[in-house]
């Protein structure tokens, strides 16, 4: 073969031109980087959200009188369904503070009592019955009743819980009892609920001016010998605390063989679960024994159920949260149809339904937050104001702030919703 049919190029591979890099095995270099100003951004992931957000921010604060009456709509509904949740608990907590300051295992009530401050009385037999369980350690017999109290000051009368027990038994818990213990023991003394309505009198100021002083109680004279705290419920405005006889010297009209609650110690070890189911089967059906959860949750239910006023706080909550419905539907709607023409122009610039959708709804969840945070502020200062005049356990928790603070977004979002529907009215072809 000659030199030339050596030398001659070979045929271009197919698909490359003669010169390719591929070809002639020259190093291809890599290209430029790009400039960061020439880079393609990174799509935002928040921007299907923010971007509405910011039309409906303006929108808002645009026309600042509309967006301050949505603001107070939204704090109406907030401070209303505040305050009737926090009666609401109020109600429960208050009236189930007594038996929730008990400290035993298992309790012993008649079927027929729906709620302890009315309650009907035992054969105390079955505290001996109960005692005889090997895996019982203490059986104590509580008693309850109303009796009238007379002002020391002005000389009214007005009906007080008298809680009397074995103060030695250790089945009770309520603070500033345990320094009185041994001064209960002596005859015709009491000790009285700090946290009293004020119509009682002021038995702390008379006790921190004079010491222990006598008041009249059902008729009878006792030596107020300290205070302790309980509470007022919506059953009694007041307490006082005794021992067992001195209950006894008070109340005659009840018989000794008759007590109002059993509070039972178990030993230690011994399962709870266990010892009710055996106390079940042992004693007879004139007797209901329940652990303390179960005993809560019976005097609970009676607020709650055979009574009206659970309800009537529970519809006012409802009926505060339709009224900011409401509100904030106005609001949302008549912003609607002055902006029909802006929405319209949105739309025939290529805006979807889906974003002008969002960004209502965006307006009506900026109102929901807007309106929650005065009225959170304002609702805790009426707590504390209304607890201080009716000593009723009212405070703001956490748990309650939020879930009013869910039922205002769900409120807001609800009435978003339904002034959408206004947005169909924005057609461009209309418009224009």
């Amino acid at each position: 073969m000659s030199a030339q049919a050596r030398e001659a190029p070979a045929p271009a591979a197919p698909g490359f031109l003669p010169w390719a890099p591929e070809l002639t095995g020259e190093a291809s270099a890599p290209p430029p980087p790009l400039a960061p100003e020439a880079r393609a951004p990174r799509p935002n992931p928040l921007a299907p959200f923010w971007l509405p957000l910011r039309l409906a921010w303006r929108q808002l604060w645009a026309e600042k009188a509309r967006l301050l009456s949505a603001i107070a709509g939204v704090m109406f509904a907030c401070v209303l369904v505040f305050m009737q949740l926090g009666f609401r608990s109020a109600l429960f907590d208050s009236a189930t503070a007594l038996l929730a300051a008990f400290r035993a295992d298992i309790y012993l009530m008649h079927p027929l009592t729906l709620v302890s401050f009315k309650p009907e009385t035992l054969p105390r037999v079955r505290v001996s019955q109960a005692f005889a369980l090997p895996e019982v350690q203490a059986a104590v017999p509580v008693y309850l009743t109303q009796a009238t109290w007379r002002n020391p000051v002005d000389g009214t009368r007005r009906p007080i819980q008298l809680i009397g027990f074995d103060l030695e038994a250790g089945v009770m818990d309520f603070p500033g009892l345990a320094p009185l213990v041994e001064a209960l023991k002596r005859p015709d003394t009491l000790a009285f609920d700090r946290r009293s309505r004020p119509e009682f009198g002021p038995v702390p100021q008379l006790l921190a001016e004079r010491g222990p002083f006598e008041a009249q109680v059902a008729n009878r004279l006792s030596e107020v010998v300290g205070l302790v705290e309980i509470g007022p419920s919506f059953g009694a405005d007041g307490n006082a605390v005794m021992s067992e006889v001195n209950f006894r010297r008070l109340v005659k009209e009840r018989l000794p063989s008759q007590v109002d609650l059993v509070a039972i110690r178990l030993k230690p070890g011994t399962d709870p679960a266990l010892a009710a189911e055996r106390l079940r089967q042992v004693l007879p059906p004139d007797v209901r024994v329940f652990n303390g959860r179960e005993l809560v949750q019976h005097e609970r239910a009676y607020w709650e159920e055979a009574t009206p006023i659970g309800f009537i706080f529970m519809f006012g909550s409802i009926m505060g949260l339709v009224v900011g419905m409401v509100i904030v539907y106005q609001i949302l709607f008549s912003d609607i149809a002055g902006h029909l023409k802006e929405y319209a122009t949105l739309k025939a610039m290529g805006y979807s339904n889906g974003y002008l959708r969002r960004a209502v709804l965006s307006a009506a969840l900026v109102l929901a937050g807007l309106g929650f945070l005065p009225g959170f502020v304002l609702s805790t200062l009426l707590y504390d104001f209304v607890g201080r005049s009716t000593f009723l356990p009212l405070a703001m928790d956490a748990e309650r702030a939020l879930g009013v603070f869910a039922m205002i977004f769900v409120m807001c979002g609800a009435a978003g919703l339904l002034a959408m529907r206004k947005l169909r009215d924005a057609n461009p072809a209309d418009m224009f």
